[in-house]
């Protein structure tokens, strides 16, 4: 079960990295990894830095993929995203943190059914 969710997961992230360059963002980085945690996708929205957070899931049994991401998650993924400015000598003039939310009901993310929401500014 746990493997399901992991490729499902992973799929997800790559649907929405095709998103994000569909809309013109530029993919900087994925999967960007500390000891504190994981940001998802690292990306550019014209001179905005980016950092997004992808949810996917198949049902909305415990919320849906946006309401996921809790107010711990939100914490962790600013601590994250601030850890990454600093650590970084390019300065951005501003930079936010985005959400994907992916609905795919069947589990396959190629189904038509299957849903992208983008929350921009997310928090």
């Amino acid at each position: 079960m746990r493997d399901k969710r992991r490729i499902l997961g992973q799929k997800g992230e790559e649907l929405a990295g095709l998103f994000l360059q569909e809309k013109g963002y530029h993919i900087l980085d994925r999967n960007v990894r500390s000891r504190q945690g994981e940001i998802d996708i690292i990306a550019l929205d014209g001179h905005t830095l980016v950092f997004v957070e992808v949810r996917t899931r198949t049902q909305p049994t415990y919320g849906t993929a946006g309401e996921s991401v809790t107010w711990r998650k939100r914490n962790k993924l600013r601590e994250l995203a601030l850890s990454y400015l600093q650590s970084h000598s390019h300065s951005f003039p501003a930079f936010r943190m985005d959400v994907i939310a992916i609905h795919c009901p069947t589990g396959d993310l190629k189904d038509k059914t299957t849903q992208i929401q983008h929350i921009e500014y997310a928090f």
